[in-house]
C-alpha cells in the first residue's frame, strides 16, 4: 500500500464521519437475533476418502442409520471407507417460517481425507434448547480436492469442508419478539456511545413524536409504540428505521502491520509535536573466495586449498533527517510525512511513537 492510497483512506474516513445515516444502519431492535443450529450426520458416496475402518464413531453412526431401515449390521461388521461422520451447522434467521430453506455447512470430524462427491444423509438440526428446527440433506459442494497415490499428494483448499446451498428445510418457524406486553421496544446500538444514543432519541422524537424515545444508557434507546400505531407495527418500525442521525465517532487510528494499512476515523487530533526521521539502509554481504597455494609442485604437509568468507557492511542514508512540526490531525501528519517520501511502514512506527509521547489523542488499534 503506497502513501497516496493511505491519504485517500484517511480523507474518505474523516469525510464520511460528518454524514447522517439511517437509524437502521446503527443497530437493531432488541430481540432481533439469529439462532445457531447444529447436528451430527453422515456423508456417503465418497470414493474411498471417508473415515477409516478404525473410526468407531463412523461405524456406530452407519450402523444406527441402517437400523432405521431394518438392516441389523453391527458396528464391528462395517469396513467401508466411503462414509464420513460430519458436523452440520446452519443459521436460523429471526423470522424464519416453516418451509423456508437454509444454507448449511458440513465439516468432517473424523479422519476422512476428502468429502468431494459425497452426499449428506437426512440430518436433524437442533438449537441450544435441544429442539429440532430444521432437516438437512443433499449433495455437497466442496471448493477443493485431494488426490493421493503412491505417496504423492495433490491438495487444493480444504476438501474436508463443504456446503449445501438451500440444503436444509425449516420445520419449526420462529418469530422474533421485539415488542413487550406494555408496547415498548428497545433499540440497541452496534457501537455503544452516549452521544450517539442521545442523538438517536432526539431524532426519533422530532420525527415520530415527542416523548416516544428515551436513551437509557450508552447502547439502549427505549421506545413506546403509540396506541394509534400498535395495529400498524410494521409501518411504525419502518418509519423508525428511516430516521436520519449523524452518529458521533470515537477518535480511533487502526493500524494493520501485516498489510501496512493505516485508517483514521473520527476527529483525530494531534498536539504540537516535532518528529525527526532518517532513512538509513544497512546492507550486509558475504563474499566467499578460494585461497590457493602460490607455488607450483609438491606442497608440504598441511598445505591445502581453503575457502575464505569476507563480510562487507554498507550503510546508505538515502534521505537526511526530516522534521515535521505543528500538525493538528493525522491527515496533516501523513501529508507532511509523504512530502518527506516516508514509506507506510515508517509512518506506522511514527504514529506509535507519537501515541507513546502522549501527542496522539485517539485510541490506537493495532491488528
Amino acid at each position: 500500500m503506497n502513501v497516496a492510497v493511505l491519504l485517500f483512506a484517511l480523507f474518505a474516513f474523516q469525510h464520511a464521519s460528518a454524514e447522517a445515516v439511517r437509524v437502521k444502519d446503527l443497530g437493531k431492535l432488541q430481540g432481533w437475533r439469529e439462532n445457531a443450529l447444529v447436528g451430527t450426520g453422515i456423508v456417503t458416496g465418497l470414493a474411498g476418502t471417508g473415515d477409516s475402518s478404525t473410526n468407531r464413531s463412523m461405524r456406530q453412526a452407519l450402523s444406527n442409520a441402517m437400523s432405521q431401515f431394518n438392516l441389523n449390521v453391527g458396528p464391528e461388521q462395517i469396513q467401508s471407507r466411503n462414509v464420513a461422520v460430519v458436523m452440520v451447522s446452519a443459521v436460523l434467521s429471526p423470522f424464519s417460517r416453516e418451509g423456508d430453506s437454509l444454507d448449511i455447512t458440513v465439516t468432517s470430524v473424523g479422519d476422512a481425507r476428502s468429502l468431494v462427491g459425497g452426499s449428506l444423509v437426512l440430518t436433524p438440526l437442533k438449537a441450544a434448547n435441544g429442539r429440532v428446527y430444521a432437516l438437512a440433506q443433499g449433495p455437497l459442494s466442496v471448493g477443493g480436492y485431494r488426490y493421493d497415490a503412491n505417496g504423492n499428494v495433490v491438495q487444493k483448499n480444504h476438501p474436508t469442508v463443504g456446503s449445501v446451498p438451500s440444503g436444509a428445510t425449516v420445520e419449526v418457524g420462529v418469530t422474533a419478539q421485539v415488542v413487550s406486553e406494555n408496547a415498548r421496544m428497545t433499540f440497541i446500538l452496534n457501537e455503544p456511545d452516549y452521544t450517539t444514543a442521545n442523538r438517536v432519541a432526539e431524532a426519533i422524537n422530532r420525527k415520530l413524536g415527542v416523548g416516544l424515545a428515551q436513551a437509557r444508557d450508552a447502547s439502549g434507546i427505549e421506545l413506546t409504540v403509540p396506541e394509534s400505531q400498535r395495529r400498524q407495527l410494521v409501518a411504525f418500525v419502518a418509519g423508525l428505521e428511516s430516521v436520519m442521525v449523524e452518529p458521533d465517532r470515537r477518535a480511533k487510528v487502526v493500524i494493520n502491520e501485516r498489510t501496512g494499512t493505516v485508517v483514521s476515523g473520527g476527529d483525530v487530533r494531534i498536539s504540537k509535536v516535532a518528529i525527526s526521521h532518517g532513512d538509513i539502509k544497512v546492507s550486509i554481504r558475504n563474499e566467499t573466495v578460494a585461497s590457493q597455494p602460490a607455488f607450483v609442485g609438491q606442497a608440504g604437509d598441511g598445505v591445502r586449498t581453503a575457502l575464505v568468507t569476507n563480510t562487507r557492511i554498507d550503510v546508505d542514508e538515502q534521505n537526511g533527517p526530516g522534521f515535521v512540526e505543528g500538525s493538528t490531525t493525522v491527515s496533516d501528519l501523513v501529508q507532511s510525512l509523504a512530502r518527506l517520501k516516508t514509506n507506510t511502514r515508517d509512518i506506522i512506527s511514527i504514529l506509535r511513537a507519537v501515541k507513546t509521547a502522549g501527542a496522539l489523542h485517539a485510541e490506537l488499534i493495532i491488528q
